[in-house]
């Protein structure tokens, strides 16, 4: 009769630990990225990527209280206790969803990496990062093992920034606030090596938005390594900042000198020519960082397969207009 193995605690203890191992993924935007069409698409594919192990929490859940006291508020509370009562949260929901099968978790919220609204305040891109991804972190118990960004050109992300916040109800910046824009230190070169260090062991993988922006296939893929990621709603582009026209009516609506605003009809480019071509220089200085290397920090991914994207979906795909989960909208705390 031949014995019977028994296996011996450790060794169950193991397969137990490999069996429920999930990988949590941050897609940390940036603001005015085409994050707002991922989240679209990866909300509405949910159920498809499903059996292929792969879940996805959006503003949605996140700005609903799941990430509340991360980054502490003034109240009764400590910040230390907000943060314990965050972690208790989060943990509770990820083992909720390594039991469902879940293998690799992703989490997209911009606003983890702070507001729009902050940036533009600042004149600077993302102040305080680091410090607030040091407490996502440890809010995750070390459990991050990869984060996406998407960056983009200054000159477009400035603009795009400028003309949703107008939008939303702030004033129509001066020239004064252009310049400060424009002649600031802090670029994305700056943002990543900060993710960097509040994110150690985590590896970084920066998307540029001119390439991925019309992709969130792609960049799904290039995030999770599945092969053949799901195709339907993935050019559907939302949350797109007011063109001039609508500019002018919101600013004339609200009492404002719609006349701050220039003439034409299109997309609302604040920034000279002088302006514009520093910005893009200081792009370039980015990119050329990112392709030597990055000092180590980060992986810049400029490869997305036969399919090419450009700033906009071509013309007779279906596109849908939206202001769902918008920087102002609602608040991550």
């Amino acid at each position: 009769m031949q014995a019977m193995t028994v296996p011996s605690p450790r060794f169950a203890a193991i397969r137990r630990k490999v069996r429920v191992t999930m990988d949590v993924i941050l897609h940390l935007g940036a603001h005015r990225t085409a994050s707002t069409s991922f989240q679209h698409y990866m909300r509405e594919n949910a159920a498809k990527l499903m059996p292929e192990g792969i879940g996805f929490w959006g503003p949605l859940r996140t700005r609903d209280g799941l990430l509340s006291g991360i980054i502490p508020v003034p109240g009764r509370r400590t910040a230390a206790d907000q943060l314990g009562r965050a972690k208790g949260r989060i943990a509770l929901h990820l083992k909720t969803a390594r039991d469902k099968g879940i293998r690799q978790l992703i989490v997209s919220d911009e606003n983890m990496i702070g507001a729009a609204r902050k940036n533009l305040r600042d004149s600077c891109l993302y102040a305080g990062v680091g410090e607030r991804m040091a407490r996502y972190n440890d809010a995750f118990a070390g459990k991050i093992v990869r984060v996406a960004l998407s960056i983009r050109s200054q000159d477009g992300f400035w603009a795009s920034s400028a003309a949703f916040a107008v939008g939303r109800g702030h004033v129509v910046p001066r020239k004064d606030d252009l310049d400060r824009l424009v002649t600031t230190n802090r670029h994305w070169r700056e943002v990543v090596a900060d993710l960097y260090c509040a994110l150690p062991g985590a590896e970084i993988q920066v998307m540029p938005y001119e390439i991925y922006g019309g992709l969130p296939e792609r960049k799904l893929a290039q995030m999770t390594g599945l092969a053949n990621p799901p195709r339907k709603h993935a050019r559907e582009w939302l949350n797109r900042a007011p063109d001039l026209t609508r500019l002018r009516q919101i600013v004339t609506d609200r009492g404002g000198d719609a006349g701050r605003l220039p003439e034409g009809t299109g997309r609302w480019h604040p920034f000279d020519r002088h302006q514009t071509i520093a910005l893009r220089e200081a792009y370039a200085d980015d990119l050329f960082w990112l392709r030597a290397g990055a000092d180590g920090c980060a992986t810049l991914i400029e490869e997305t397969g036969p399919e090419k994207a450009g700033q906009n979906p071509s013309t007779g795909q279906n596109t849908t207009r939206g202001q769902p989960n918008g920087i102002e909208e609602r608040r991550l705390a």
